[in-house]
């Protein structure tokens, strides 16, 4: 590999960094949780930036088997990534307390590896198994061993992670998912690190990249989860059917005329689409619309499609028969029109924000 793909792959990886920081940051004005994210990547993004720049460095030297500054790299990038998932919700002082007391093993041994150099201990290069059994009581390799198994006893949190956050019933699962995919990188890095190969190096900075490009991605997705929800309005008559001159209307006056057609059909045929087979073609039958027309009015009114249109009429549905005690068993929400559990389920968290066993532990 030359150093021009590493420079290219520690950049992009900077950049993609330094989005997520910008992103983070303006969400932590709002919600303290994103804290702990912004400033986990800014680090990453300078890390990234400085060792772009010694790319050829990088690429040709020989720095051989556990190498200190590999495994203070190591080191500290297990430490930000224990704790890289955890979206702290405390204020940011409270933050910072928190994580250089987590952090006060690493500041110990940095202090006395320091200390160790500044009066004269030498670095001691090892290329082979013997020359490490031959160097092993020196304080050199002493301290790079010490730094070993902390950096182990990092990864041992990163993969327990999940195990503690899943007491937590307020945990997304694909955050789970993350912390042990992002344990089995940080094993990676770790061979990377103790018996270094640039390529692999590389290929380690791109997993890396995408992980944390793919957790940016799904706390976004939570975060939209929370915005504003369009309205069911209520329409008291039928509006009349459209004639041929209202193509000269106003476009949106035409989908507003159009929704409210199908609109005060659903109002009034609640026993239609509580049926699970009831769907779009059903719906185009009964008010008399094609499939683009009933798309582009219930879009007009801020719906994605036609199901989740139809959904957001079963959903509160349920609701109102949660309520009203209907439903004893989870089996019972279907009435409200859904086909499976799976489908009530993730359309429940889709509208409502939060699951629906949840939901229905505030009614038992």
């Amino acid at each position: 590999m030359n150093e021009t793909v590493l420079f290219i792959t520690l950049g992009s990886s900077a950049v993609v960094h330094f989005v997520t920081t910008c992103v983070m940051g303006l969400f932590a004005r709002h919600r303290v949780q994103y804290l702990c994210l912004a400033w986990v990547n800014g680090i990453f993004c300078c890390s990234a930036i400085v060792a772009s720049f010694f790319s050829r460095i990088i690429v040709n030297g020989e720095p051989g088997i556990l190498h200190p500054g590999m495994l203070l790299a190591l080191l500290c990038t297990c430490y930000l990534q224990s704790i890289y998932p955890l979206n702290i919700s405390m204020p940011g002082f409270l933050q910072w307390e928190r994580m250089w007391r987590y952090a006060r093993p690493i500041l110990v041994l940095l202090a006395i590896y320091i200390a160790a150099a500044a009066m004269g201990s030498r670095i001691v290069y090892i290329y082979s198994v013997g020359d490490l059994l031959e160097n092993i009581l020196s304080s050199d390799i002493l301290l790079r061993l010490c730094a070993l198994g902390l950096s182990l006893l990092y990864i041992m949190n990163i993969f327990l992670l999940p195990h503690r956050m899943a007491r937590h019933a307020n945990v997304p699962h694909y955050l789970l998912g993350y912390c042990f995919f992002m344990g089995l990188s940080v094993v990676f890095y770790t061979y990377v690190a103790i018996d270094f190969d640039v390529r692999l190096l590389a290929v380690y900075v791109i997993l890396f990249t995408i992980l944390n490009l793919y957790l940016t991605f799904r706390t976004l997705e939570s975060l939209a989860l929370e915005l504003p929800r369009p309205v069911i309005k209520e329409v008291t008559e039928a509006q009349a059917k459209e004639s041929k001159e209202s193509d000269q209307d106003d476009f949106n006056e035409a989908n507003l005329h159009r929704f409210e057609r199908i609109n005060f059909w659903m109002q009034t045929h609640k026993e239609e689409w509580k049926d699970s087979t009831f769907g779009r073609d059903r719906l185009c039958q009964e008010v008399g619309l094609n499939r683009h027309l009933v798309l582009q009015s219930v879009r007009s009114q801020g719906f994605n499609n036609v199901h989740d249109y139809i959904s957001s009429f079963r959903i509160e549905e349920l609701k109102r028969m949660i309520s009203r005690g209907e439903v004893k068993a989870m089996s019972d929400t279907l009435n409200a029109g859904f086909g499976t559990l799976q489908t009530v389920r993730s359309c429940f968290l889709k509208t409502e924000g939060i699951k629906l066993d949840e939901y229905l532990k505030q009614f038992s």
